[in-house]
């Protein structure tokens, strides 16, 4: 099998990014890479996991190793050190993974901190233990504190003896001159027809009854080209007591029906399930029928829930008025 064919296998589960993974394959052909990388793109769209085939691939020369995957994925590569956004919660920093993991309470965005920055250079100045390639990856590099981008900064001005992948949804945050010092590697939002391959592909999306979700349509809308954001919609999705959804999907005719199901809504459904209900039946209707008036009155309803207006209260002045006139 010749290289192309082998690393083809080692990127295979990466879907509708082949303008990235033909830079990369590239790289890992010519032995020969940059300091740094900048992986820009919306969340949810395959930049994590193209990092780690990426360094899999350095580590084999660009085929799959299962050795190297699974330390990777892991996070258990001695010469990997993988960073991501903190909390500070009683005294000690929480990555963002585990505090989302243990429901720790959290009163204030994660951030990339100095202390986690300084730890980089100290990593790659130590020699590599189980190759001759230190690798350090930062998600959400955007969320860094001015200290910390420019620690950072300096880190790329100075030789080292390794690699480092930044991954940035939102890269116009970042400092110029570190955008000037790495090679920038874009993701796109994939296609719905790319969606629906990811989606295929999933062994939990497979076992999955969407019988009552009505159509898939919408929740390819929902998630706007990130398969990330589809699996979190389905997940909450599946969450929706079943007998609500031919309820939701015929709007009520008559007051007393409008009353009874805004009750229904709101003695079943958190608010956060509320809000995400509100951005279905936008979706819905729009396809059905583009009603802007819909629409609008479902966006009306969305603010008044954010605002903190008594749920049911809110749910029925809005089911009110999406009755039909006569």
């Amino acid at each position: 099998m010749n290289f192309e064919n082998k690393c083809k296998q080692l990127f295979i589960d990466i879907i509708g990014q082949n303008n990235a993974i033909s830079l990369l394959k590239s790289t890992i052909k010519k032995a020969h890479f940059a300091p740094a990388y900048l992986f820009t793109g919306p969340n949810g769209v395959g930049r994590k996991l193209t990092a780690l085939r990426f360094l899999e691939g350095l580590l084999t020369g660009g085929v799959i190793g299962e050795k190297e995957r699974k330390l990777l994925e892991d996070a258990n590569h001695p010469d990997l050190l993988w960073i991501e956004p903190t909390y500070l919660h009683q005294g000690r920093l929480i990555t963002q993974s585990i505090a989302q993991k243990e429901n720790i309470s959290r009163r204030s965005a994660p951030q990339i901190r100095l202390e986690q920055v300084r730890g980089i250079k100290k990593f790659l100045g130590q020699k590599p233990i189980k190759g001759n390639l230190g690798m350090v990856v930062i998600e959400e590099v955007e969320s860094m504190n001015e200290a910390a981008s420019n620690a950072l900064l300096k880190t790329l001005e100075e030789p080292q003896n390794g690699i480092l992948i930044l991954i940035s949804a939102r890269p116009e945050r970042l400092l110029k001159t570190i955008h000037s010092r790495c090679q920038t590697i874009p993701f796109n939002r994939l296609t719905s027809d790319d969606i629906q391959i990811v989606l295929d592909k999933n062994q939990k999306a497979k076992h999955t009854n969407f019988s009552h979700l009505i159509e898939q349509n919408e929740l390819l809308s929902l998630a706007n080209g990130s398969p990330g954001e589809l699996f979190k919609h389905l997940e909450i999705a599946q969450e929706i007591p079943e007998v609500l959804w031919p309820l939701i999907k015929e709007l009520p005719k008559e007051p007393i029906a409008a009353l009874t199901l805004a009750r229904e809504i709101t003695d079943a459904l958190e608010i956060e399930q509320q809000i995400w209900i509100i951005d279905w039946l936008q979706q819905y209707f729009w396809r059905k029928e583009i009603n802007p008036k819909q629409i609008k009155i479902l966006e009306a309803l969305r603010v008044r829930l954010l605002s903190f207006v008594q749920p049911r209260l809110a749910w029925e002045v809005s089911f009110l008025e999406l009755i039909p006139e006569n």
